[in-house]
C-alpha cells in the first residue's frame, strides 16, 4: 500500500492507495489563509504540519498502515517557506496567490533580462523568486537569517525526514530552475541574492528522498518507510489522472483554475503568461495556464448572495428563470496570471439591473470563471496541440452543471473520472508506488482511471457563449489600468 499527502491551500488531504491502484481511504484536515493587507496571502507552516499530523492520525485510526511501502508528497506550488539555521520558520509562508511582489518582478526582469530563456516563463508575483526579493527589500533582517528556502510540501518532508529536498515539477515554479537542464540556475539565484546551498536538492518526482523518522513512524502506526520526491499539485494531479503522454490535457477546478497539458519535449510561450514546467515524471515537460481564482470565486459569491451552501447556490444558478441574463463577471479577485499577468486586475460585475437576482450573480460567476479558463486553454494551444477531450479534477468538478457549462463554452468534451476529487493526493501515492517498484512501473501505475461520465458540448449553447465571451474580453480591456 502507498500513501499520498496533498498540502492544498484550503486543507491537507491524505489517501491510502492499494497496490492495484484503487483508493482505500481518504482523510482531510482544513486550513485557513491570512490576508493581513491588500494582495497578501499567507499561511503558517506549523498549521500545515498540524493539519497533516491530524489527517494521518485519523487515517491510522481507521486503517492498518503497517503494509504501507512508501509515501509521496504533493502540494500548493510557489510558496516561500523560509527557515533559519536551526530549521525554525522565520516568517509566515508567502503563498502562490500573493500579489505583493509586483515591483520586485520588474526589478528581477531588469537584473536578469535572460530570465525567459533560462526558465521559459514570465516573471510573475506568484512565483517564488520575486517573493524573496520582496523579503530582501522589506524585511532585510529576516532575509539575512535565511538558511533554507523550501516549497510548502517540502517543509512537510523536512518535518518527516529531516531532509531538504524538492522535485523538478515544484521547483519549476520558483523561477530559479533552468528548465531544460532540470537543475538550479546560479544566474537566477544570484539575481535574488541567494545561492544553491540555500536550496533543497532537486530530485525527479519518482526518486526516494529520505525515510520518515522512527518517532513519527510510531506515532502514525507504520514502519519507517521511504518518502518519494512527489510533485507540485498540478503535476501530481496529472499523474493521478494518467496525464503523462504528449497532448494529454487536464483541467483542475480548485481554489485556482489550471489547464495542464503534457508537451512533446520542452516548449514555451511566455508572451501569453503560459507556464512551461518539468513534469513529475522524468524527462517529461508540460505547459500550464493558471487563473488565480476559480472555485474560490464560487465560495465567495455563495457568501455574498447568502445562499446556505455552495450546492444551494449552484442549484439556484441552474434553475434560475431568466437563462438569458446579461450579467458579466470578471473573476480576478486576486489579480490574474494567464493570459494577462496583471496582479492589479480586479473582480467586476457588469450589466446588473433591478431584475438581477442572486442566482443570476452566481451564474455570471460560473460563466466568468469558465471564460477565463478558456483563455488559459487558448494560451496552451499557442504552444502545443492538445487531445480532443479534457479530463477534469478538483472540488469544482463535483458540479455536473459546471462540467456541462465547461463543455459548452470550450466546445470540447469534458471527462470526469474516478479519483478526480483526490487527484493530487492520488498522484502523490502513484509516485510513491513508482519510487518503490522502479521506473519501469510508470505505465502500469499511471493508467487513466475509469471514466464516470463524458460531458458532450451542446453546439447551440457554444455559439451563444462565444458571443458573450466577446463582451467578457472587451470589459477587461476597457477597465484595465483603472
Amino acid at each position: 500500500m502507498y500513501i499520498g499527502i496533498d498540502l492544498g491551500t484550503s486543507g491537507v488531504k491524505v489517501i491510502l492507495m492499494a497496490k492495484d491502484g484503487h483508493v482505500v481511504a481518504s482523510c482531510s484536515s482544513p486550513l485557513s489563509v491570512s490576508r493581513p493587507f491588500d494582495l497578501w496571502s499567507e499561511q503558517n507552516p506549523e498549521d500545515w504540519w498540524q493539519a497533516t499530523d491530524l489527517a494521518m492520525l485519523q487515517l491510522a485510526a481507521e486503517n492498518n498502515l503497517q503494509e504501507v511501502k512508501a509515501i509521496g508528497l504533493s502540494g500548493q506550488m510557489h510558496g516561500a517557506t523560509l527557515l533559519g539555521k536551526l530549521g525554525e520558520v522565520l516568517r509566515p509562508a508567502i503563498l502562490w496567490n500573493d500579489g505583493r511582489s509586483y515591483e520586485e518582478c520588474l526589478l528581477l526582469q531588469r537584473r536578469c533580462p535572460e530570465v525567459q530563456s533560462i526558465t521559459g516563463n514570465l516573471v510573475m508575483p506568484g512565483f517564488t523568486a520575486p517573493k524573496l526579493l520582496w523579503v530582501k527589500q522589506h524585511e532585510p533582517d529576516v532575509f539575512a537569517q535565511i538558511d533554507k528556502v523550501l516549497l510548502p510540501k517540502d517543509y512537510l518532508r523536512f518535518r518527516m525526514t529531516g531532509e531538504f529536498a524538492t522535485d523538478v515539477s515544484d521547483a519549476s515554479g520558483t523561477l530559479w530552475l533552468n528548465m531544460e537542464q532540470r537543475a538550479w540556475s546560479d544566474t537566477m539565484l544570484q539575481a535574488t541574492g541567494l545561492n544553491e546551498q540555500q536550496m533543497p536538492k532537486v530530485y525527479e518526482g519518482t526518486e526516494i528522498t529520505g525515510t520518515i523518522n522512527e518517532a513519527l513512524a510510531k506515532r502514525w502506526s507504520m514502519s519507517a518507510v521511504s518518502v518519494v520526491a512527489g510533485g507540485g499539485d498540478n503535476a501530481a494531479g496529472a499523474v493521478g489522472m494518467g496525464i503523462i503522454k504528449p497532448e494529454e490535457t487536464m483541467l483542475s477546478l480548485g481554489t485556482s483554475g489550471v489547464i495542464f497539458s503534457v508537451s512533446d519535449g520542452f516548449t514555451a510561450n511566455p508572451a501569453v503568461a503560459l507556464h512551461s514546467f518539468g513534469h513529475a515524471i522524468p524527462n517529461t515537460w508540460h505547459t500550464m495556464s493558471v487563473m488565480l481564482s476559480a472555485a474560490s470565486c464560487i465560495d465567495w459569491v455563495t457568501k455574498l448572495t447568502q445562499f446556505n451552501s455552495v450546492e444551494a447556490a449552484l442549484l439556484a444558478a441552474e434553475n434560475r428563470v431568466d437563462h438569458a441574463s446579461n450579467v458579466t463577471f470578471l473573476p480576478y479577485l486576486s489579480g490574474e496570471r494567464t493570459p494577462h499577468n496583471d496582479a492589479n486586475a480586479k473582480g467586476v460585475f457588469w450589466g446588473m439591473t433591478h431584475e438581477t437576482t442572486p442566482a443570476d450573480l452566481v451564474h455570471a460567476v460560473l460563466e466568468g470563471v469558465t471564460f477565463a479558463l478558456l483563455d488559459g486553454l487558448d494560451a496552451v494551444r499557442s504552444a502545443q496541440n492538445i487531445h480532443d477531450s479534457i479530463d477534469v479534477i478538483g472540488g469544482g468538478a463535483k458540479s455536473t452543471y459546471w462540467l456541462q457549462l465547461l463543455a459548452d463554452v470550450f466546445a470540447i468534451p469534458m471527462d470526469y473520472r474516478e479519483g478526480g476529487e483526490v487527484g493530487p493526493a492520488l498522484g502523490a501515492a502513484r509516485l510513491a508506488a513508482i519510487g518503490d517498484q522502479g521506473q519501469q512501473a510508470v505505465n502500469d501505475v499511471c493508467v487513466k482511471p475509469t471514466l464516470i461520465k463524458r460531458y458532450q458540448p451542446n453546439l447551440e449553447n457554444s455559439a451563444r457563449y462565444a458571443k458573450k465571451r466577446e463582451r467578457f474580453h472587451d470589459l477587461y480591456q476597457r477597465l484595465k489600468g483603472l
